[in-house]
This record gives structure tokens, C-alpha cells and sequence, in this order.
């Protein structure tokens, strides 16, 4: 697969403790997204940070290190970004949803692995 020039980059921000299911909510998007065929989705687990509660997760403190930031970040067309946004809407209570416009300067999957896009 190849992507190349302007892109819609969602990103997702949640608790590390955040489930869907009884599964891990990063998990369930990333498999979602997946799913989905869209271009790729990453998690980034942060050290710090907090959300709408104002109370700080950090990795400094054993008592305040269970429920770290988690950025779910994805990337594809607008078309297939904006598609995508129904399955978050059903996924997610509690978060912060960004969308940027990005410029996609080299995206290429492995041929001998891809599989086609619909």
C-alpha cells in the first residue's frame, strides 16, 4: 500500500485502564482500525500526563503510575479517517479526539505482505 500527500491523522487519547469489553480500549480501536484497513495505527503509552479529572498520572509515583496516558494515533485519507469516526463514537466515553491535517511525505507497506485494500 502506498499513501503519499495530504492525510487526516486521528489521534486518541485515553487512560491506560480504560476497557471495552473487558479488553484494553487501545487494543479494541487498534483491532477496530485494522479491521477497518486503514493505513496504520500506533499506541504510545505516555509517562505523564492528565485529562478532563486534573488529577496527574505519572511513572514517578507507584500510586499514581496505574492509569498512564495512552495515545492511540492513525492515519490515512480524510475519506477513510472521517469513516472511522462512527466506530469511535461506539468505543469511546472518556477521551480527548483530535484530527490534524498532515502531509504524508513516504508511506509504503511490504508488497510480499500486503493484502488489498477494498
Amino acid at each position: 500500500m502506498r499513501l503519499t500527500g495530504p492525510a487526516l491523522r486521528l489521534t486518541v487519547f485515553i487512560g491506560e485502564s480504560d476497557t471495552y469489553h473487558h479488553r484494553p480500549l487501545h487494543s479494541e480501536i487498534v483491532h477496530r482500525a485494522h479491521a477497518a484497513r486503514l493505513a496504520g495505527a500506533s499506541v504510545f503509552r505516555g509517562v505523564e500526563g492528565y485529562g478532563a479529572s486534573s488529577l496527574i498520572h505519572t511513572t514517578r509515583l507507584l500510586s499514581l503510575s496505574e492509569d498512564l496516558p495512552v495515545a492511540i494515533v492513525i492515519v490515512d485519507t480524510e475519506e477513510r479517517v472521517r469513516a472511522f469516526l462512527p466506530v469511535l463514537d461506539e468505543l469511546v466515553t472518556e477521551s480527548l479526539v483530535i484530527l490534524d491535517t498532515v502531509e504524508v511525505i513516504h508511506y509504503t507497506g511490504r508488497a510480499d505482505r500486503e493484502e488489498p485494500r477494498k
